[in-house]
This record gives structure tokens, C-alpha cells and sequence, in this order.
């Protein structure tokens, strides 16, 4: 019984040794027999099929690995045209991951992507059965998510409030309310739940059994017993290697496409053709309950605060969760299907009490089984897909996270969506490959460390500006003690460190240890740990203490001068024969400018959605970059999107086969920008240049000298101030910024981080890509149409869409909102037009200068219609957050210098 298996367990832990206990089942105490291992459904294990003996020649895509993302990958892929696919499964269907998983379906999650993405499963699963006349096992029994503190709560409300923009119903509920619902369930210490009666669960052989009934039918074919055994490649005229076949034992199938959905497996795959492929494997567990009298029709339970969940399994319960101490499945074998390991009980055992607190009948009932199986699972807990970047035609579709059934359907829709138009429909950014850059992708550490730190953290409260502690300060620039020193309590973006926030240099310097996996592995933990102590404070959606530090940062900028070290910033060339010609099919804006120009632009899909909004300066060929001839382009770009932006450029690069050269420079360089009505005084001082409007217009570069380095400044501002950025060779950033410093103390000039900056660039008005423009936005709906060259005769990528939008007419805008309480917007806040839901902001902030919360969303009117002006003034606005409406304020223009005569220096 589990409150016996409790005490025998804490007394064993103290070792940490194997552990010793066995379990009694509730039908004969005195069995000394340990619960057997096994799934509570029926599998697809067919020992009795024989090997293929031959494999077509050639195929419009192969799909590596038969689990529930293969299968239904196939699906879609046949459903949107494509005829001859191939899936291939070393085994029989579902035998790597798939056979074993709890079958638990969502539909909430903390972004809109996501909920998406689980809702388009879900509406599959429910209508499969009537497509193929396979039941796929779905039972809609409802889900309870259960908050022992406010702040679980109030995380819950921002997801009720995000899911009503999808149609997702859910309700929060008191202690009494939810008793009735689960009247097994102990809510004595529970502070509220949210119910969402909506979600389910599903048979995983019956899912994949009827996709693959359906994808058969529209002509795909599935190829049993047929491992893999190489992937075929070439090198194509222009030195781009792209995929050509694969090779099994019954023959190579020649192919253009490869889509490697193999779990666990991938990296095997990925090794096989040179294709990194950042996940680890590790065991994930559940168990399964004898019967329990009153349990059936239950809704499935995740209690977060207790990182468990409880999932109705007939008459029984699945109960299993996220231990701080997950093992590693180092040794992957290739030959493990339909099979599990033995149950680690000392592991296991974080979830008995409780599972038996949340529960109590679960402490009088035995264990009938036990599920402990292979999972994948990749640094930021989110999905490996899309096409690498090493290697054209191979497409990631992996590494779910314990989220493949529940994310399976809607994922692979947009795999399939990806292979054949050459990219998904809803913004897949934190699903894409492409996210990591490559100086990560294959290294060992940061995959290790950081998929520890998220699957140990996966039910912890999702907090806005949470950080990592895994595997930090590996990509450092030259001023990075500097700043520590004087106070900086860092974020991380693609292993660099960049400054957050300021807490004064009174603070002990908020220093990062190494990683100390929370205290397991036998690791003593961090103690003192001042940055965590730091990152702590940030734990809440109320204001943090050190808000105010934030606003001094961002007033500063906007009352005299502020510095901020903007150097993880990624930093290319664009040079060569064709690179006028490149740049101009690139890039939306006219980039045929004379030298000394810089561009605001976008580049965009051939949907017209918004693939990145970034700066193009156009330079002399003899000043400050690798030596080229004729025309050239110095391209920059937040950081977090480097990888993104570069693989784009290289993916269009090798399609058009243009001559020229992408040359990133990102390691070698830094950036420091210097904002505010004070920044031409300081920087004239220091430089001896004359920054004036005459001699050094905005939105222009030249390069100028301070303390010996020339420097590429860009009269630029991304808060909506007078100012510069200054663009260096990384060993000026010392010199330049002590002398910056030194000359700004005349006038009060303030170090400012990413906090103080996001701050200002809302207040402004300004987008942040991946915020509120992102490749589903197209630059028509986000108020960028200015960066389209459409007055001239000048094609460019995702030219046609645009210009079929602009005669059509759009349905969606993007829209300023602000409140008059003081109280913080997140982004993910509801919008309410007329008492009509008519939006979500999509990235908000706080405006310390207009002292105001602002936000931006996307506005479209209910009844369908496209969108106009009239619409947006006519309406009465909310904002609801958190399940409380408050009245807004509709701005067709920032708030905030509308007329933007700051940034000419006009004050």
C-alpha cells in the first residue's frame, strides 16, 4: 500500500542505495511480488511480421520512426497532396515512445502557439474515428489543474483568459466547487483549480492506427521492420549539401525529403548524415492503480505544486509526475521497442505523498503496474522541427518533451506544411531548430544541463522573466565583469549574457555559479546563490521589488542619457558579386540607397509573413569590414534570432544561387548604444565628430574615432531618443565605454539593461519581433507596410502577397491599448471591444514616462469583416487579466511622441 511504501521509502532514501522495498497489491498483502511492468492498453506488437524485402525506388518525402508524430506527419502530408510518402519503422508502430505514453490531452497552455498547436490535436482526435471508422479511444472527461498558492492561481487565470481568444472553455474554481466535481480529492490545502472539461485522453494504438488508416488510403504507404541504415546526400553545383535517399537493408529509396521523427532515436539519425540534433533521453515514469471505487468519470489531474499528475485510467489511476533527479539514458540501444525498464523506486518516490495528499484513497490501493519508458527531451523543453540547418530536405520532428500525443496532430500539420510550401502557417519559431545556434546544437553541456533544468522545472510556475541556471556565462563579451560590477543581474540569450537589470553597485555583484542540478546527483547545492536570490524577485505577476530600479534606468534614457551594451547582438556581411541583387530580393525595403544609408526593413516569406524586422547599412567598401569589391551590406539583429536570421539568408542564398558572401562577425564584434537627449553632447565630446542633424541624419552610419578604435556608429534608436549605436571590433568595448561612462557623468548617465529597454521600445511603439510581428503577421497588419518597396518595380520575397493583401484589404491590425490602474501588463491579456473578444496583446510593458501600462495586439472584428479605422475609434475597450476587466484606452498611434521627434533631437 502506497502510505506503507512512504515510510519504507523515507527510511531507504537516506542511502539513496537500490531501493530494497517491494510493493504489496491491495488483493493479497502478503505477496512479496514486485507490481509487474506493463501499459494498461493494448500495443501494436506484431512479432510474427516478417522483414520487407524490397522498398519503393523513390519518394516524395520519407518519415524515419513510426510513433505518434510519424504517423500523424504521414497524415497531413497526404491530406495536403503529397501521394507517394513512405513511413519507416524499424519495428511496428508506436514501439519506441508512443506505446507507453499516459495519453493525457490539454488544452491550456501559457502561449498561443501551443494552445494552437494542442487544440488542432484534439479536434483530430475527436473526428478521426468518423474519417477512417477506427476508434481512436478518445474520452472526454475534462481536466483540473490544481494551485496551492495565489500565484498558481493567478498563472491558471492567465491561462483561462489567454485560451477564451481560442474558444478553450475553462472555469476557476474555489475548494467546495471543485469538491464536488472530484469528490475523492483532498482540498483542505488547495488555494483554487482550473477546470477545463474539455480535455481527455486518448488510445495511443487507436490514434495511430487511424491516422495511418487514412494516410494508406490517400496513397502513402507504411514499411514495417525496416530500419534505417544511412541517409544519402549530395552536394549540388553551388556546395549546398542537400538529401537524396535512404538506405535500408531492402533497398535505398531516392527522395528529396527526409522527416526524422524517430524520439529518442534522432540523434542516431542525425549522426548518420552529420546533423546535430540537441536532445537527451531520459526515463520517464508512471504507475497504475489497482481499482478505485468511485474514481471512474474523474477528470484528469495536474497538480503543479506537487509536480504530479493523476490520470483517469478506467476504474483506475495513472499516477506520475517530474522528479528534481530524472535518470539519464546515456547508452541509447537501437534495438529497444515495446520495452521498459525496471522502476527506480528511490527516484519514483517524490510523488507518493503527494499523490496520497491530493487523493487519499490512492494511500489504500495497490499498484497493479508500473511505466517506465524512454522519453526525449531538448534544453528549453519545446520541440525539435523544421529543416536543419546543416543539411537542405532533413526535417527535425522530434524531441517532444512528453508532449508528442498531446501536441502530435497540430505539430505534424505544420511539419507537413513546412515540406511543402516551405513553411508553417502559425509562427513555429520556438518549435524551429533554427532558434539554437549552431555553436550549441552540438554541445554535450549545455544539452545535458539545460534539459535537466527544464524537465525538472516543467510544472513550475511559467513567470515572465524566469532565467536558467544551467549552463551560463558561456558566452561572455569584454565588458561582462565590468557591468557585474556595477550591478547587472544578467539574461540569457543563445548562451550569451546580456545585462537585464541594474541593482546598484552597493549589491553583491549577482554572480552565476556552475550549474548544481538543484542539489541532485549528489551535487551540494548552490548556497549562497545571489543571482537566483536576485532571479527570485522576479517570481510574481504583480510588479517586483525592483521595478523602480527598471524605471530610474528607462527615465534616465529619457530625461538625459543612458548606456546599454547591446553586444550579443548578431553582427554579418553581406558582400560580393550579386549582393545589390541579393539584398534587393531579400530584404523588403529599398535597399538600393546610397553608401552611408541604414535601413529599417524586414524580411518576409513568400506568404508575406514577417520572418525577422532588422537594420541593413549600406557601406564603403574601404572602411571598417572584410575587404570586398562593389557593393556591400552590414546586416544586425537581436541576438535570440541570429541562427534564424542567418539560415534564412543562407536558405534563399543557395535557392536563387547568388554570388556573394555571408560573413557573421558576431563573435569578433560588440555593440554600445548610447540614447537620450544627452547622447550627441557626450558623444561629440568624446569622438570630436559632428553628430548633427546636417552633418549626421538619422537613419544614416559613418565611422568615427574615441580613445584610438574606429567604430561604425549608427544613428539608430530602438526607445525612441536622440542617439547612437556604436559598432566595434569586441577589444574597443572596454576604452569606449569607460569613456562614455567618464563624459556621461556630467550628466548623470546610467547603465540600463534589456528590462529598461523593452520598457521604452513599447512605450514607443516599436516591435519586437516574435512579439507582436512574427512570421504569422504580415507587415500590412503590423504597421510596417512602410518597409515594403512597393512603389517601385523591384521584386523582393513575399512581394506578390503583399500586394494581393493591400488590394484585398486586411482583417486584423495591429493596436495600441493603455490603462489608466497601476497594475502590470504581461502580454496574453484579453481584448474586449463592445463586451465582444476581439484580441489578445501580444507583448506588453510598462511606460514609466507616460506612467502607464502598454500593450500591443492584433484587432479583428467578430462578424468577419475587414478591418478599418472606423472600426478601431468606434468601440468601447477592456483589457481582461487575470479574469478582471479594466477599461482601456484604443491608441491608432503610440502614445508616446507620435509625431517622433525625439529621435531627430527635437526636444
Amino acid at each position: 500500500m502506497w502510505r506503507q511504501l512512504s515510510r519504507q521509502l523515507n527510511r531507504a532514501s537516506k542511502s539513496r542505495c537500490a531501493f530494497p522495498v517491494r510493493l504489496y497489491s491491495s488483493g493479497s498483502s502478503s505477496d512479496p511480488d514486485q507490481p509487474e511492468a506493463g501499459v494498461p492498453y493494448q500495443t501494436l506488437q506484431n512479432a510474427s511480421r516478417e522483414k520487407p524485402t524490397s522498398v519503393p525506388t523513390t519518394a516524395d518525402a520519407v518519415i524515419i520512426g513510426g510513433g505518434v508524430v510519424g504517423c500523424a506527419t504521414m497524415y497531413w502530408l497526404t491530406k495536403l497532396g503529397l501521394k507517394n510518402v513512405v513511413l519507416l519503422e524499424r519495428d511496428d508502430l508506436t514501439s519506441g515512445t508512443t506505446w507507453h505514453t499516459a495519453g493525457l490531452i490539454w488544452r491550456l497552455r501559457p502561449n498561443d502557439t501551443d494552445i494552437q498547436i494542442q487544440n488542432a490535436s484534439r479536434d483530430l482526435m475527436k473526428s478521426l474515428e468518423e474519417e477512417t471508422g477506427v476508434n481512436t479511444g478518445w474520452i472526454e472527461n475534462g481536466g483540473l489543474f490544481i494551485s496551492s498558492t495565489k500565484e498558481r492561481l493567478d498563472e491558471y487565470k492567465r491561462l483561462m483568459v489567454l485560451g477564451k481568444a481560442f474558444g478553450v472553455e475553462s472555469h476557476v474554481l474555489g475548494p467546495e466547487e471543485t469538491k464536488k466535481l472530484y469528490p475523492l480529492m483532498n482540498v483542505d490545502d488547495i488555494y483554487g483549480t482550473l477546470y477545463s472539461p474539455g480535455d481527455g485522453t486518448i488510445d495511443p494504438a487507436g490514434y495511430c492506427t487511424a491516422l495511418t488508416r487514412a494516410a494508406t488510403k490517400a496513397g502513402g504507404q507504411v514499411i514495417t521492420k525496416c530500419p534505417v541504415k544511412g541517409v544519402e546526400t549530395r552536394t549540388d553545383d553551388f556546395g549546398t549539401r542537400r538529401v537524396s535517399g535512404v538506405e535500408t537493408d531492402a533497398g535505398l529509396i531516392k527522395t528529396d525529403a527526409i522527416l526524422n521523427c524517430t524520439g529518442v532515436w534522432a540523434p542516431y539519425i542525425g549522426q548518420m548524415c552529420n546533423v546535430k540534433t540537441p536532445l537527451i533521453a531520459m526515463r520517464h515514469a508512471y504507475v497504475v492503480t489497482e481499482r478505485i471505487e468511485g474514481i471512474q468519470n474523474m477528470p484528469n489531474v495536474r497538480d503543479h505544486d506537487a509536480s504530479l499528475y493523476l490520470k483517469l485510467q478506467g476504474d483506475a489511476l495513472q499516477v506520475g509526475g517530474y522528479e528534481p533527479d530524472p535518470i539519464f539514458w546515456e547508452d541509447v540501444k537501437h534495438d529497444f521497442a515495446f520495452s521498459l525498464f525496471d522502476l527506480d523506486w528511490d527516484v519514483f518516490s517524490v510523488h507518493i505523498d503527494g499523490a496520497v495528499n491530493r487523493c487519499p484513497v490512492i494511500g489504500d490501493t495497490g499498484v497493479k503496474s508500473t511505466v517506465c519508458g524512454p522519453e526525449s527531451f531538448t534544453p528549453d523543453h519545446k520541440p525539435l522541427m523544421g529543416e536543419a540547418p546543416e543539411l537542405r530536405g532533413f526535417y527535425h520532428g522530434c524531441g517532444f518533451n512528453s508532449m508528442g500525443m498531446n501536441a502530435s496532430s497540430g505539430a505534424a500539420r505544420e511539419l507537413a506544411r513546412w515540406v511543402i510550401d516551405g513553411r508553417p502557417t502559425l509562427d513555429m519559431y520556438n518549435y524551429d531548430i533554427r532558434r539554437f545556434t549552431e555553436t550549441l546544437t552540438n554541445n554535450a553541456q549545455w544539452i545535458k544541463e539545460r534539459s535537466h533544468e527544464a524537465y525538472a522545472k516543467n510544472y513550475s510556475i511559467v513567470y515572465p522573466y524566469d532565467e536558467p541556471l544551467a549552463y551560463r556565462d558561456a558566452r561572455t563579451d569584454e565588458l561582462h565583469e565590468e557591468l557585474l560590477q556595477a550591478g547587472c543581474v544578467y539574461q540569457e540569450r543563445q548562451g550569451w549574457e546580456r545585462p537585464g537589470w541594474f541593482s546598484g553597485q552597493q549589491q553583491q555583484p549577482a554572480r552565476i555559479p556552475p550549474y548544481d542540478y538543484y542539489g541532485s546527483y549528489g551535487n551540494t547545492a548552490n548556497d549562497p546563490n545571489v543571482y537566483n536570490e536576485r532571479l527570485k524577485l522576479d517570481y510574481t505577476f504583480d510588479f517586483p521589488p525592483h521595478h523602480e530600479n527598471i524605471g530610474q534606468e528607462a527615465l534616465a534614457c529619457r530625461n538625459s542619457v543612458a548606456v546599454f551594451n547591446m553586444s550579443y547582438f548578431t553582427q554579418f556581411y553581406l558582400t560580393g558579386r550579386d549582393a545589390q541583387t541579393a539584398a534587393d530580393w531579400i530584404f523588403s525595403n529599398n535597399m538600393d540607397q546610397d553608401i552611408g544609408s541604414t535601413i529599417y526593413t524586414c524580411m518576409l516569406n513568400k506568404k508575406g509573413g514577417v520572418e525577422s524586422d532588422l537594420t541593413v547599412s549600406v557601406i564603403n567598401p574601404h572602411q571598417g569590414a572584410p575587404p570586398f569589391e562593389g557593393r556591400g551590406f552590414y546586416v544586425t539583429v537581436g541576438g535570440a534570432a541570429g541562427q534564424h536570421n542567418l539560415s534564412w539568408i543562407q536558405n534563399i542564398i543557395q535557392d536563387k544561387k547568388f554570388d556573394v558572401q555571408l560573413t557573421d562577425r558576431s563573435e569578433e564584434m560588440g555593440l554600445l548604444s548610447v540614447q537620450g537627449p544627452n547622447s550627441r553632447k557626450l558623444l561629440e565630446e568624446i569622438s570630436g565628430a559632428d553628430l548633427s542633424n546636417e552633418k549626421f541624419p538619422f537613419s544614416t552610419n559613418q565611422m568615427i574615432n574615441i580613445e584610438g578604435h574606429d567604430l561604425r556608429a549608427l544613428r539608430l534608436s530602438f526607445v525612441g531618443e536622440l542617439g547612437w549605436e556604436l559598432h566595434a571590433d569586441s577589444a574597443a568595448l572596454v576604452p569606449v565605454y569607460k569613456a562614455i561612462v567618464k563624459a556621461g557623468e556630467k550628466f548623470a548617465i546610467k547603465n540600463a539593461g534589456y528590462r529598461a529597454m523593452d520598457s521604452l521600445s513599447t512605450e514607443k511603439g516599436y516591435h519586437h519581433w516574435h512579439a507582436d510581428i512574427r512570421s504569422d503577421d504580415t507587415p500590412l497588419e503590423g504597421g510596417l507596410g512602410f518597409t515594403c518597396k512597393l512603389k517601385q518595380a523591384t521584386p523582393f520575397m513575399g512581394r506578390e502577397a503583399i500586394e494581393k493583401q493591400k488590394k484585398e484589404g486586411i482583417y486584423r491590425r495591429r493596436t495600441c491599448f493603455t490603462i489608466d490602474e497601476k497594475i502590470p501588463l504581461l502580454g496574453y491579456e484579453a481584448i474586449w471591444r463592445n463586451n465582444e473578444l476581439v484580441g489578445f496583446l501580444k507583448s506588453a510593458d510598462y511606460g514609466f514616462h507616460i506612467d502607464k501600462g502598454v500593450g500591443y495586439g492584433y484587432v479583428k472584428d467578430p462578424s468577419g469583416k475587414k478591418m478599418s479605422t472606423d472600426f478601431l475609434k468606434s468601440g468601447t475597450y477592456e483589457l481582461e487579466r487575470m479574469g478582471v476587466r479594466y477599461p482601456a484606452q484604443m491608441h491608432l498611434k503610440s502614445p508616446f511622441d507620435p509625431q517622433h521627434k525625439r529621435i531627430q533631437g527635437q526636444y
